[in-house]
């Protein structure tokens, strides 16, 4: 629960109930602290009461509403962190994060979730998986569908030249995305040794640690005076989006999927940058069949952005850890109740 600035406890709460036929409760076999989590953590999103924390989340069906068809008790499942109905026009071209009934999903860190809308959000494995794959599919519920859609929405092509501005999860996973699509080269701007580290190992090939117009500069240099195919803006600041904006060439594409704080464009500035410009809330649940897929087989291994792992009771140091860079992302495995 988050009570204000930087006041994270751990506290009993009343068991979540199946509310609406169309409810499932699941019990969470892993949760995590995302980087969005940090803006009300930091004040910088004020809250106006105590607020169940999370939204990322996989785990065991443990009950389902009356209407529920697709997923029963017993199936192991993953969610977005937007309830969707996967039914209405917006969701049927694949904007499930805007659904026309969407529902945003809060208090995942937690051993009991309470999942709306369940038969068009959540999808089931075909077994219960693992305790070793768990970490993969659970960055599936928001950081690795939204890398990927990061990827997507730039355009990312075989033998493209892909810049990603972030090194947080997201951004790192976006570096893995543009990797499995196909991107020769992917320029991560990082200037923390352990991120670095890992874009590498998702498949960067060059890291630039100069961040505002000189790190434009070296992607420019980079790139024969010409920028990057595609950038993939993965923080929400005004600086970040900037310098996606001006790192690409004409006729680039630039996606961003960082939660906007204090962004405004230029118009004309924008005008004359002939970019495409394409992001948002991640559909992850349009992603979520074809990631499970990919996960499984072994082919991403995207869980590796955890290098924190603690027991739900301290998540209050998860957060710490997070805000203060000592950990990219931390995993809070529940109390088995």
């Amino acid at each position: 629960m988050l009570y204000g600035p930087r006041d994270i406890r751990f506290e009993d709460r009343p068991d979540p109930t199946i509310v609406q036929a169309t409810d499932a409760i699941i019990r969470v076999s892993a949760a995590c602290v995302c980087g969005s989590d940090l803006w009300p953590f930091r004040g910088i999103q004020p809250i106006a009461q105590p607020t169940p924390m999370g939204h990322e989340y996989c785990g065991i069906v443990e009950e389902v509403g009356s209407a529920v068809k697709s997923v029963k008790a017993g199936h192991f499942v993953i969610g977005s962190f937007f309830a969707s109905d996967n039914a209405c026009p917006t969701c049927r071209i694949g904007y499930q994060s805007s659904c026309q009934h969407r529902e945003l999903v809060g208090g995942a860190q937690s051993p009991l979730l309470r999942v709306p809308l369940a038969d068009g959000t959540l999808v089931a494995t075909p077994d219960v998986p693992s305790a070793d794959l768990i970490p993969h599919l659970l960055t599936l519920s928001d950081v690795m569908g939204t890398g990927w859609f990061a990827a997507d929405a730039a355009n990312v092509k075989p033998g493209s030249t892909v810049a990603v501005v972030g090194d947080g999860a997201v951004g790192l996973l976006g570096v893995l995305s543009a990797k499995q699509m196909g991107a020769k080269r992917i320029i991560a701007m990082s200037r923390h040794a352990s991120r670095q580290k890992l874009a590498r190992e998702f498949g960067a090939t060059d890291i630039v640690t100069e961040r505002g117009d000189e790190g434009v500069a070296r992607v420019k240099e980079l790139t024969n005076g010409i920028g990057a195919d595609s950038v993939l803006e993965c923080v929400g600041t005004q600086e970040s989006m900037m310098q996606a904006i001006r790192s690409a060439r004409p006729g680039g594409f630039v996606s961003y999927v960082g939660v906007p704080h204090g962004v405004e464009l230029d118009g004309e500035q924008l005008f004359f940058s002939h970019v495409h410009l394409h992001g948002g809330p991640a559909p992850v649940r349009r992603y979520l069949p074809e990631l499970i897929k990919l996960v499984l087989v072994g082919k991403i291994n995207p869980g590796k952005v955890f290098d924190l792992t603690l027991p739900l009771d301290q998540v209050a140091e998860g957060y710490r850890a997070m805000d203060e860079r000592r950990a990219i992302k931390t995993l809070l495995q529940p109390q088995r109740g």
